[in-house]
């Protein structure tokens, strides 16, 4: 109760401005810039041995096509060549002018072909196994190159026309467009050669 009276009575003082203490962290880095050895930073050895940060960019394998899944080029060659080590033969390679500009090695995929120099072919991706320096291919089927004949698989892959495994061939039915009774009426005919052979 005597508090309570004493606090009453008592004059309020003007509050007491406390002096400014100095931050641990400011004097540690006070001492340490008066430190006779210098500061530890990372040996080599502990940089390459640390994880690198950030998303690996991919290299892309077919760099004069600039992003496209085909070009259009015109060849300026065709020639043969022969493969690597362990491998013989001739493999037909063409030198192709892509429509960007720039010049590429393509390699000729299946059995045969009609290219000639001048002849307009579409260039994708892809490298030939055991030729160096032939990082692209010609696709079989487009523009100036044909299909490979008498290919009975993988045909897609060499230009041809997919036939239907069937007993009989295909009818041709009326009903459709005529874009469908054309493909129909190619299928047949591929069926009949097909069964020929």
């Amino acid at each position: 109760m005597f508090a309570a009276l004493r606090c009453c009575v008592r004059p309020t003082l003007p509050s007491v401005v406390r002096p400014h203490q100095p931050n641990v962290s400011s004097l540690v880095s006070q001492l340490r810039s008066f430190h006779v050895s210098p500061p530890a930073f990372r040996t080599l050895n502990q940089s390459s041995r640390q994880k690198k940060s950030g998303r690996r960019v991919q290299k892309t394998r077919s760099p004069l096509l600039f992003g496209c899944p085909q070009r259009k080029g015109v060849c300026s060659q065709v020639f043969t060549a022969t493969p690597k080590k362990p491998n013989s033969g001739k493999r037909k390679v063409a030198r192709v002018k892509l429509s960007n500009g720039k010049s590429c090695m393509a390699y000729i995929a299946g059995e045969g072909h009609n290219l000639q120099e001048h002849s307009v072919v579409l260039v994708r991706g892809g490298r030939a196994q055991d030729l160096p320096g032939v990082q692209y291919k010609v696709v079989r089927g487009a523009l100036d190159l044909g299909g490979v004949v008498n290919r009975a698989r993988a045909r897609s892959r060499y230009g041809l026309v997919s036939i239907i495994p069937a007993a009989d061939p295909p009818l041709t039915c009326m009903a459709g467009s005529r874009n469908q009774r054309n493909r129909m009426r190619v299928c047949e005919s591929q069926w009949n050669r097909y069964r020929s052979v």
